[in-house]
């Protein structure tokens, strides 16, 4: 199984977030989405489960759950948008892991042996931060890994020229 994670898209989706994201079997987005056509886009290729963040105050993204709990691969998995609002033991709950976003900034580390992962943003870019998207693979052997995938930003030229 490949679970493909985004987070803080406020409003855009960029083209070079989608052949990232194919061959997933299910996407998690951690809020900030900004837009519900962006889930909209992405459910067409796979299926998706979304929390709202911050941003997402007016209309159907602000009806998203706060936190969700996604079960794939027999894993729990705990979706919030700011890591600093967890209000819960992850361990005690059973969670593989805690999936978050906000902050901008990737981040994969593991607690008490649980995955802590912040894919970054693939949306505007933010200060000098990179833009990023996530992917969790599942290994022969069964272990979970998660991994931050750096955008191949296309040039405006580039853009410009495919939209001819």
């Amino acid at each position: 199984m490949i679970i493909g994670v985004i987070s803080d898209t406020h409003g855009l989706l960029r083209p070079e977030v989608l052949p990232l994201l194919a061959g997933s079997d299910h996407v998690l987005h951690l809020g900030d989405v900004g837009d519900p056509e962006i889930l909209g886009q992405l459910a067409t290729i796979v299926p998706v489960t979304a929390i709202r963040g911050n941003i997402d105050t007016h209309g159907p993204c602000a009806m998203l759950p706060e936190t969700e709990v996604a079960t794939l691969a027999g894993l729990h998995f705990y979706m919030l948008h700011d890591v600093h609002a967890l209000d819960l033991d992850p361990t005690a709950a059973g969670f593989a892991a805690v999936l978050y976003g906000h902050s901008h900034k990737p981040e994969i580390r593991r607690h008490k042996g649980v995955l802590y992962f912040n894919p970054g943003s693939c949306g505007p870019r933010r200060f000098n931060l990179p833009i990023t998207c996530g992917r969790i693979t599942f290994g022969e052997d069964g272990q979970m890994e998660a991994e931050i995938l750096d955008l191949p930003l296309l040039s405006f030229e580039a853009r410009k020229a495919g939209a001819r």
